[in-house]
């Protein structure tokens, strides 16, 4: 039964390319899209029209198939979304999800990050269809722009700050990245649990916004002007943790920033690889994988300073087991309703122009988060 839906579009990546730069210039595109046929969908599906998608460094990977999941060209970008629901199979609990709802997409269950049908539905869409399970009411006080950029980033703080890294109450944790999506959630995590957050970047502009939101000490790492890498900032964090170094050490960046991280750390610190955003081509491009280019730390440095080095790949971890992820889910709905998460947009792009919204995610232009609105 047709429920009378328009034409939209969507944003279509044709082939992989050998970089996300490469892939925006030559291998995206903007197409029509018919709306979803009710005929083909199972009972238990909903069709949301989309109002709103996160533009993700993971988006960005997954169009030169330099991400860990790879759907096959040609898909439709676009991890998390929220929207309005226009349709609802028989199935769907009325209680839990109907029509007019306005709701988030769980991109562990739906999108080109999730497996089988679904898969075929990314956030750069006019439509999305998801199943009951990965649909969820969107709390009161959160916006479109806000509700699509809230799992994902905050799920990463938490699996890597308190399941993995144990952050408590009083600690330092020395965050890099922090004006980056993950960084600034991870910022939010670490206050809400009571520790002492540092948090670095290469902006003052940048650092000044992580501050207001709610760092305690910000520090600009960037290397003086024509110098390559960063600059040395290890007596700034020792003098800032009276002499002792960080406990905690929240790593997206990677690089440099890692090996000076090392040497501003306490005896036993927990060192926690989030990922690599400074040499984000470490996986061979086009989708042929390997790393040609992995990162190495100093096997000497972590030795002497006794440090636990532990890789939290938060989507991996919780495929092997997905029981983890009960904890954190109702941890961060909990602080939503609370009103103590406020995922943080700097930017927002209609649809039409997605290769800008890209380029200035790529380019490190945004604060916080980037999103369409289709």
């Amino acid at each position: 039964m047709s429920v009378g839906l328009p034409i939209g579009q969507r944003v279509v990546v044709s082939e992989f390319a050998e970089n996300p730069m490469e892939a925006i210039e030559h291998y995206l595109s903007l197409a029509t899209m018919p709306a979803p046929d009710p005929a083909t969908l199972m009972a238990d599906d909903v069709i949301i029209a989309i109002k709103s998608a996160s533009v993700g460094w993971v988006d960005l990977l997954m169009t030169s198939g330099q991400y860990q999941h790879m759907p096959a060209p040609p898909y439709c970008p676009g991890l998390e979304y929220s929207g309005v629901v226009v349709w609802t199979g028989t199935a769907v609990d009325a209680q839990q999800i109907s029509i007019g709802d306005r709701v988030l997409v769980d991109g562990f269950m739906a999108g080109p990050r999730s497996g089988g049908a679904y898969q075929a539905y990314g956030g750069y869409a006019s439509y999305g269809v998801a199943p009951q399970a990965a649909v969820h009411r969107i709390p009161p006080g959160l916006s479109f722009d806000q509700a699509c950029c809230l799992l994902g980033n905050y799920e990463t703080a938490y699996h890597c700050l308190i399941a993995r890294g144990q952050l408590q109450a009083g600690e330092t944790v020395l965050i890099h990245g922090a004006s980056g999506a993950t960084g600034l959630a991870a910022v939010h995590v670490a206050k809400l649990v009571g520790a002492t957050v540092i948090a670095t970047g290469r902006s003052d502009e940048k650092l000044a916004l992580v501050k207001a939101q709610g760092a305690d000490h910000v520090i600009n790492c960037k290397a003086p002007d024509g110098e390559a890498g960063i600059r040395r900032f290890r007596d700034e964090v020792k003098a800032l943790t009276n002499g002792r170094g960080a406990a905690v050490v929240y790593d997206g960046v990677g690089g440099d920033i890692s090996l000076e991280s090392l040497r501003c750390v306490a005896f036993g610190a927990r060192f926690l690889i989030v990922g690599w955003a400074s040499t984000p081509d470490v996986a061979q491009g086009r989708g042929q994988r390997g790393a040609p280019k992995a990162n190495a730390l100093p096997t000497n440095l972590i030795m002497m300073k006794g440090l636990n080095v532990l890789g939290c790949p938060t989507v991996i971890s919780t495929v092997h087991d997905p029981a983890i992820r009960t904890q954190r889910l109702a941890t961060i709905m909990k602080w939503v309703k609370q009103g103590l998460i406020q995922p943080y947009i700097s930017h927002a792009y209609p649809l039409a122009q997605f290769k800008d919204a890209m380029r200035a995610k790529w380019k490190g232009e945004v604060m916080g988060n980037c999103v369409l609105h289709p």
